[in-house]
């Protein structure tokens, strides 16, 4: 569980930087590890914080969803260069599903093609070529015509319950500020660190 100064000072960055005129202050580096110990990452957009952690949504059938059933531990990164003189946050913890009426609330408030798009999508996988994308789209279009369009069962979203947060602030000369907060347990410390 996050404390209340972690989310907080979270809280007020991701606010800040919006104002900023940060594009998409949302958007976070999540890096996931496979079974062979490979890593990769891409870029996911936060859907919600909390004292549990931070949310994202996916494919449950996506190369991350199946790097974070191999390996649950994860990393976020996000990088506000429009804020003061850059700001990054850095987590790393836990990932765990969300639960499904948490999945279906989200899934609702999409805008419908998204919503069409998770049915259409078999992210990860081979396309053969974009014409066969669009047959997918039209033919969930069809199905899901003069009804809403509810979640798909392959499709939700994860909380990444973190240990370890950072908050990285830039200065001039290369003369950071880093404040690193670890849990242990339940409970949450803090120290600086060199730049």
């Amino acid at each position: 569980m996050l404390n209340q100064e972690i989310l907080g000072s979270f809280q007020r960055l991701l606010d800040e930087a919006g104002q900023a005129g940060e594009r998409e202050p949302t958007a976070m580096t999540l890096a996931t590890v496979d079974a062979d110990g490979r890593i990769s990452s891409r870029i996911v957009l936060l859907k919600g914080v909390d004292e549990r952690g931070f949310r994202f949504f996916t494919n449950y059938g996506s190369d991350k969803a199946q790097q974070l059933t191999e390996h649950p531990q994860a990393a976020l990164c996000f990088h506000w260069k429009a804020l003061r003189d850059g700001v990054q946050v850095r987590i790393e913890g836990t990932t765990r599903k969300l639960q499904e009426h948490e999945s279906d609330a989200y899934f609702a408030s999409r805008p419908r093609l998204s919503q069409i798009g998770a049915w259409a999508s078999l992210q990860s996988q081979t396309l053969p070529d974009r014409a066969t994308f669009e047959q997918r789209v039209a033919h969930y279009e069809h199905e899901f015509a003069e009804r809403d369009v509810t979640r798909p069962p392959h499709w939700g979203g994860y909380v990444v319950e973190p240990d370890m947060v950072e908050f990285w602030y830039g200065a001039e000369y290369r003369l950071h500020e880093r404040v690193r907060w670890n849990r242990h347990g339940q409970t949450w410390t803090h120290r600086l660190l060199y730049p």
